[in-house]
């Protein structure tokens, strides 16, 4: 049925999934895998979920789902369970995005899909996992990153408390993570003829995309005596992570002259001695050598007042190409609106036309240098091929269709 020619090709997936989480085979879809969507007569209502709603339908849908086919089944009825266990026998993996147990209180848990493929990897991406106090609580996106302490609250002009413009983590992360998991149990299955379950929360994965703050706060516990700061402060212990670059000097933002920002990180002595020469400051550097590595001259007023002003001579953009050219690490400051102007954005990233898939959209950022890609396809309607599933897989006549659209098992 696929004509993909991706590097998983051949990689057929049924997935049953609710929202956001059925992004966990977006990347997988987009590198040439078979991604059934398996949906509800009413369809997954992530095409009126959230913003901007194009055309009459969300973006989020259209780019979560592209380059997947949609399959209508009424899980009710016992005609189309025996047709998701038709189309499972010859499939290497399913997805169950959304609270756990779903395809369970369908007849269609792991241990049933196993009877009829031993191979099968069976997945489960849900908001706060099988286990837990929090298993069973509805949830969505920001709640993840607000669990893991990635987002606090901010207060109004009006006192109220607000959700801050942040990236969302988990709701990304918890895919990645998944279709990594995903790949590794196809690969044991395909070895092995054994396939496995697994199970992510997203929640997990914004925690684990924070590691280092946590691990930090952790390893702080521990006597000063035993873990303390970075030589090149003097071992004076800094809060985790960019909370304790605040006071940072030479790994900090400066405003160019064109009222645009830049970030400067010569937190190595060699790249601060090569911003201090590019910018006829030598003085600088003799005053201020710093320590070999990590130093970011934390707390030097002096200096940081005097790097202010400097920074203030060129635009943004005259930074960057100065860090080009004597080998200092500085960059702009772009915002999710001005990211597709930046040249670097421009050189990588080639924009998916609307024409194709409904919207403008990121192509995926993974490239194969010795192979070509095909584009995804536009994310489809609700069970717009459901005929064509059910004739290429599992080789249904029009009548066999019909007969089992009579049943209900189609919707």
């Amino acid at each position: 049925m696929s004509s993909s020619t991706g590097p998983l090709a051949g990689v057929r997936i049924i997935e049953s999934s609710m929202l956001g989480p059925a992004a966990i085979t977006t990347q997988l879809a987009d590198l040439g895998a078979e991604v059934i969507k398996v949906e509800a007569p009413a369809g997954d209502y992530i095409r009126a979920m959230t913003w901007p709603i194009v055309e009459g339908v969300s973006l989020m849908h259209l780019h979560l789902n592209r380059g997947k086919k949609s399959l209508v089944l009424d899980l009710r009825k016992p005609e189309a369970v025996q047709t998701y266990l038709d189309l499972v026998r010859d499939a290497d993996v399913v997805i169950e995005a959304m609270r756990p147990g779903g395809l369970e209180r369908r007849g269609l848990g792991y241990d049933k899909l196993r009877e009829v493929n031993p191979a099968i990897v069976f997945c489960t991406i849900s908001g706060f996992g099988m286990t837990g106090p929090y298993a069973e609580m509805p949830s969505h996106g920001v709640a993840y990153d607000v669990w893991a302490g990635l987002v606090k609250p901010e207060i109004t002009e009006d006192g109220f408390a607000a959700i801050p413009e942040h990236p969302s983590m988990g709701i990304h992360a918890g895919p990645l993570f998944g279709a990594l998991g995903v790949l590794a149990g196809v690969i044991k299955a395909r070895s092995t003829g054994e396939g496995c379950r697994l199970e992510i929360a997203q929640s997990d994965a914004a925690a684990a995309m924070d590691w280092y703050r946590s691990e930090s706060w952790k390893a702080y516990e521990r006597p000063e005596s035993e873990v303390t700061g970075n030589a090149s402060d003097d071992y004076v212990r800094r809060a985790p992570g960019t909370a304790g670059m605040r006071d940072g000097v030479r790994y900090q933002f400066y405003e160019a002259s064109d009222g645009n920002f830049v970030l400067l990180q010569a937190s190595e002595r060699e790249f601060w001695e090569n911003f201090c020469k590019a910018v006829d400051r030598a003085e600088l550097f003799e005053q201020n050598p710093g320590a070999k590595f990590a130093d970011h001259a934390v707390g030097n007023v002096e200096l940081r007042q005097q790097l202010k002003e400097v920074f203030l001579t060129r635009t943004a953009q005259e930074w960057v190409d100065l860090g080009l050219e004597h080998n200092v690490p500085i960059m702009n400051v772009n915002t999710p609106q001005t990211l597709k102007d930046d040249p670097q954005f421009q050189a990588r990233f080639e924009w998916i036309p609307a024409e194709r898939l409904g919207a403008d959209q990121q192509p995926s950022p993974i490239k194969y240098l010795d192979l070509d890609i095909p584009l995804p396809t536009k994310a489809p309607t609700v069970g717009q091929h459901t005929d064509e599933v059910l004739k290429d897989l599992l080789a249904m006549s029009d009548d066999d269709i019909a007969k089992l659209r009579e049943t209900g098992a189609l919707g």
